[in-house]
């Protein structure tokens, strides 16, 4: 990565110095906070995770985990294509005839498979529940209460030209059909930090959130040993060379056009530390070595 800014949040909650207050996309650790703010819906008994869905055989819970079978849109060509063209951003209605909801690549909790599309309609859900678009809810339930005062779901190409990487400024935020934040690279170290060690959530909430379905082992160009999803997040181990043992993370990496990120936290003994690194380019691997040369203090 050859230009990152990062930030690192100590065990009490503090910026370090030099913490980086540029403006980044969040990409998907979004999927992080649309996760708790379904899950202060359910707190609040507004939402069940467990009920099937308007008579699907999928529940909130397993589109949270991906594991609903609902399909994406990530390996469409003509989606990339249109994005790499600058059209705006097709309606869901239009997203929903070239990946149905309900054509399934699997029985629901019965796989594993990355969705974009599910937190699409974990989006229309938490909309029709609040009865307001996702910026303003997704303010209410999570933003202000963990008190990121700069952070904001982007609507608008205006929106991204407010980011630092030059190249991402044309993008719309449409194409990320569940919603962007945008926000200091700071304040998303801090909203993992607050998200996993703050009250915003209960404890049975966040028990939830961290129990990580198992999904496989090391990838090819990552520090990744072992890999799971929770509600909105990644777990498992990571090794970088030079470390004597893999350190076991929470969080979530991060990529769209022209920039990736990763938002981690470590939960083991001496490596209580967040942090969040972003940067340009497309190697995802690069962000989430160089967020855990800065968790293990290398």
């Amino acid at each position: 990565m050859s230009v990152s800014q990062s930030a690192v949040v100590t065990e009490e909650g503090e910026l370090e110095e030099r913490a980086s207050t540029a403006i980044v996309p969040w990409w998907s650790f979004t999927k992080a906070l649309i996760a708790a703010g379904v899950l202060r819906l359910a707190e609040q008994g507004r939402v069940d995770l467990d009920r099937p869905i308007r008579g699907q055989s999928y529940t909130l819970r397993a589109i949270l985990q991906h594991r609903s079978g609902i399909g994406d849109y990530s390996g469409l060509a003509e989606y990339h294509e249109a994005v790499a063209k600058g059209d705006d951003p097709w309606s869901d209605e239009a997203l929903f005839e070239r990946v149905s909801p309900e054509a399934f690549l699997f029985r629901p909790m019965s796989g594993w498979a990355y969705s974009n599309v599910g937190y699409l309609l974990l989006r229309r859900m938490i909309e029709r529940t609040c009865g307001t678009g996702l910026p303003q809810a997704l303010h209410e339930l999570v933003l202000e209460p963990l008190d990121l005062r700069h952070s904001r779901v982007a609507e608008t190409r205006e929106d991204m030209r407010a980011t630092i990487f030059d190249t991402g400024r044309p993008y719309h935020p449409g194409w990320a059909f569940h919603g962007i934040v945008i926000g200091p690279v700071a304040e998303a170290a801090l909203a993992l930090h607050r998200l996993m060690q703050g009250d915003l959530l209960t404890p049975a909430s966040r028990a939830a959130m961290l129990n990580a379905h198992a999904i496989g082992g090391a990838l090819p160009g990552r520090p990744w040993l072992t890999t799971g999803y929770g509600l909105g997040l990644m777990s498992g181990t990571m090794q970088r060379v030079g470390m004597a043992r893999p350190l076991h993370v929470i969080g979530h990496s991060a990529g769209g056009p022209a920039s990736t990120g990763a938002v981690y936290c470590a939960s083991q003994d001496g490596y209580r530390r967040t942090v969040a690194v972003f940067g340009p380019g497309s190697n995802e691997g690069a962000a989430e070595d160089q967020a855990l040369r800065l968790l293990a203090r290398m």
